[in-house]
């Protein structure tokens, strides 16, 4: 019998489908340097989708090794259409510092890039994972070739986020 105690953590896990935008290394002040990217989830109906924004640290061996793979297809302009599992999304709270929203607030969402279920590039699958456990992935739209634009990378969103 041990008399330490065991730390218990709540996990609160997003999984979805996205377009792969940003990938980038962030060399932070303090700490080490990490890769990130943004995700542009879809969602909402299949007719009229809409995009929500993640900025993502990428965490894990893997995870880090498949984004790597899809940088150049990215940086090419390619569609990089992934399905994903995100780990403790907040909301970062930011001013907007410069175009017309300079000065306002703003919010941006953040969390931990911890899987890839999947990768295609411009409509073709390059890496699927194999299953592991029973908690399913989103399913790949039917006909790919109907699979929404990529959507435009914003003038009103900031590259660089800052906290008030």
């Amino acid at each position: 019998m041990s008399n330490a105690t065991e730390t218990k953590f709540f996990d609160l896990h997003t999984s979805g489908i996205g377009y792969l935008n940003r990938i980038r290394e962030v060399k932070p002040r303090k700490g080490a340097p990490f890769l990130a990217t943004t995700i542009a989830a879809l969602r909402g109906s299949s007719d009229d989708v809409e995009y929500c924004y993640i900025d993502c640290n990428v965490v894990g061996a893997e995870a880090e090794k498949l984004v790597r793979r899809c940088e150049q297809a990215v940086t090419a302009g390619k569609k990089v259409l992934v399905s994903f599992r995100i780990g403790d999304i907040w909301a970062d709270a930011f001013t907007y510092e410069k175009g017309e929203k300079k000065g306002q607030p703003g919010a941006s969402l953040k969390g931990r890039l911890l899987f890839i279920g999947w990768i295609k590039v411009d409509g073709e699958t390059v890496y699927e994972a194999k299953p592991k456990d029973a908690n399913p992935l989103p399913v790949s739209p039917q006909g790919e070739s109907e699979a929404p634009a990529q959507p435009e990378e914003s003038a009103d969103r900031p590259r660089q986020r800052r906290t008030a």
